[in-house]
């Protein structure tokens, strides 16, 4: 199903690039005071960091933030605060290596990796068997949800869920970022991501782990990486089990999963998203009943900002004021 979205950008963030830069240079989200953070450890002796946003008795939403994001992310820290203003509580999983504090195995995650979320889940379906929980994935982290909540099919009990900015396609995506003006991205976030690998050998041989450093060193060196595709294949490829980009993209992309999904789901596009190109985005009628699209001609990436009621001059987060209102929708108490 295809809503009109009621968003509308803010004058003066009027291009793709604008909307997706702004908020990840200049908003200045607070993270609500009572934030607080578990470790649980992982069936493979790693760790994953949860950072909790506690109304007891409440209903709860999972966060899963993007590529090189974390908890500490403008859209996670002021969806937070939002959820909390009408009394949703919510969880923030840091994926590996996210929370501040690089983890303890070569691996670590990537748009198809499911077996954490999955993990989490569990976990927190344990400890609170009857409490109605929700999900919110953004950019990598909506793919993973879809992902998974695709591979779950019925299995899973939670009364809604929101992805945005989501590369449903991840080939395509991985080439878009080769052109134009979407290379500066690509180029911002391999640098991160190579950073995070070199650091991570050293720390985890520091660690006596000689192991998994040995994983890491194994992949050569990243100097000549210039493109996800190269990457994707030297990096993710042989550390997580794929024969190379291809099969990670292909077995990883959220797109074939959504015809399995059975939770009341939103997605949420920019036409002019400048990670991806039109071709990435489902076709509204070939979505299942319980899929709705939200196809909004602005926003960018992770971006949709708009101006404030009271001041045109001054930046409102619409994601802010669409997510909550859409899980209210789904409440169960």
């Amino acid at each position: 199903m295809n809503s009109k979205s009621a968003f509308k950008p803010a004058w003066w963030l009027n291009s793709c690039h604008l909307q997706t830069i702004y908020p990840a240079l200049f908003r200045q989200a607070v993270a609500p005071e009572s934030i607080s953070r578990q470790r649980l450890t992982t069936p493979d002796g790693d760790f994953l960091d949860l950072d909790w946003c506690e109304l007891p008795d409440k209903p709860l939403v999972i966060l899963l933030h993007g590529l090189a994001g974390s908890s500490k992310s403008g859209y996670i820290q002021g969806l937070q605060k939002a959820l909390l203003d009408v009394d949703f509580a919510s969880v923030t999983v840091n994926f590996r290596g996210c929370s501040g504090e690089l983890n303890l195995r070569a691996r670590s995650y990537h748009s198809g990796e499911t077996e954490d979320i999955d993990f989490v889940y569990q976990y927190l379906r344990q400890r609170f068997p009857h409490r109605p929980m929700m999900a919110v994935g953004f950019s990598l982290g909506g793919n993973v949800l879809l992902k998974w909540l695709g591979e779950q099919g019925e299995k899973v009990d939670l009364s809604a869920a929101v992805a945005v900015s989501v590369p449903f396609q991840l080939n395509l995506c991985a080439t878009k970022l080769d052109n134009g003006f979407s290379k500066l991205y690509r180029d911002y976030l391999l640098r991160e991501l190579k950073q995070y690998i070199i650091g991570k050998q050293q720390y985890l041989q520091q660690l006596g782990l000689a192991e998994e450093a040995y994983k890491l060193k194994q992949l050569g060196s990243l100097k000549t990486v210039r493109s996800f595709w190269q990457y994707d294949h030297q990096v993710v490829a042989q550390l997580h089990g794929f024969a190379d980009a291809a099969d990670y993209y292909q077995r990883s992309s959220a797109k074939q999963f959504l015809t399995s999904i059975r939770v009341p789901t939103l997605l949420i596009q920019a036409a002019d998203d400048p990670f991806m190109t039109a071709d990435v985005v489902p076709n509204p009628s070939q979505l299942p009943s319980n899929l709705q699209l939200d196809l909004c001609e602005n926003g960018g990436h992770v971006g949709f900002v708009s101006h404030s009621k009271s001041n045109i001059f001054s930046a409102d987060y619409w994601l802010d004021q669409r997510i909550p209102q859409f899980l209210s929708q789904h409440r169960r108490q």
